[in-house]
């Protein structure tokens, strides 16, 4: 039998991340072979993840990222099974990793298949599944792209913005985190009213008419007194038409007109966990 020492049962573990006890097991049943230990360990991921597909993975870390250039961004999330696991320093590193090569990428199909040190992001997921004993998975995936973009990501990753601006003008930067900061506390609904789906515009119509029903209110009356509760619904659910968290006596919209007057919000993407 060939000899395993600590030093190999450690660099393996380094460049896994699997425990000590299966990278030393791995590589006694690869007879010392460092290769033929990943592809061990690899498949031992694969066993892991068949048998916790029906596992629910609604923890994990929810990153943003935005290019050079600030004329990208992305919103992901690595999804797992438990709090334990998303708060662990290596699991919010292997999640920045991979916020990272999702920026370059315009699908989540794509970037499943993008290069990770030799394996796909798909592959490292799954080994990454027989690391940790947990389901592994990428919840959400959005990009964007804008004249300028900025980011925001809410203490404990749990929440992760970007926000597109129509220019990058002086304050710029600023802005567009103040409205990421927005769009993450706030959880708007869409950009703006234009944005929202006409099934949802439909059902808060019937609420209206239901709950002035109720009020008595006389039947001619619904439609023009429902329309006044639409635009309020639009005013606390769309990110410019809502008030600014930072001054409630201006909206979104009007905060950033005050950065420059052509500076307007074209889009956002939100990812949240928990």
């Amino acid at each position: 039998m060939t000899k395993i020492t600590a030093a190999e049962v450690n660099k393996l573990r380094q460049t896994t991340g699997a425990g000590m006890m299966d990278c030393k097991k791995a590589l006694v049943e690869a007879d010392g072979n460092f290769e033929t230990a990943i592809e061990i360990l690899r498949k031992k991921g694969q066993k892991v993840a068949a048998n916790r597909a029906d596992r629910e993975s609604s923890e994990g870390v929810a990153m943003a990222k935005v290019n050079d250039t600030a004329t990208r961004g992305v919103v992901v999330s690595l999804n797992c099974e438990t709090d334990f696991v998303a708060k662990n320093d290596s699991y919010v590193a292997l999640a920045t990793r991979m916020s990272e090569i999702a920026l370059n990428h315009d699908s989540l199909e794509a970037f499943l298949g993008a290069d990770y040190d030799g394996m796909t992001v798909a592959e490292k997921l799954t080994e990454q599944t027989g690391v940790i004993g947990e389901k592994i998975e990428i919840g959400s995936f959005k990009v964007l792209e804008a004249s300028f973009v900025g980011s925001y990501i809410h203490a404990g990753n749990k929440i992760a913005t970007i926000v597109g601006l129509s220019a990058n003008v002086d304050g710029a930067a600023v802005a567009a985190r103040d409205v990421a900061m927005q769009a993450a506390a706030m959880d708007p609904i869409a950009l703006d009213e234009h944005g929202v789906d006409a099934a949802t515009i439909e059902k808060e119509i019937e609420i209206a008419k239901d709950q002035l029903r109720q009020e008595g209110k006389p039947e001619a009356m619904l439609d023009n007194i429902a329309k006044g509760k639409l635009n309020r619904f639009f005013k606390d659910n769309t990110l410019v038409n809502q008030d600014f968290i930072k001054d409630s006596k201006v909206c979104v919209a009007d905060y950033v007109k005050s950065v420059n007057a052509d500076l307007k919000v074209v889009s956002f993407a939100r990812v949240a966990l928990g």
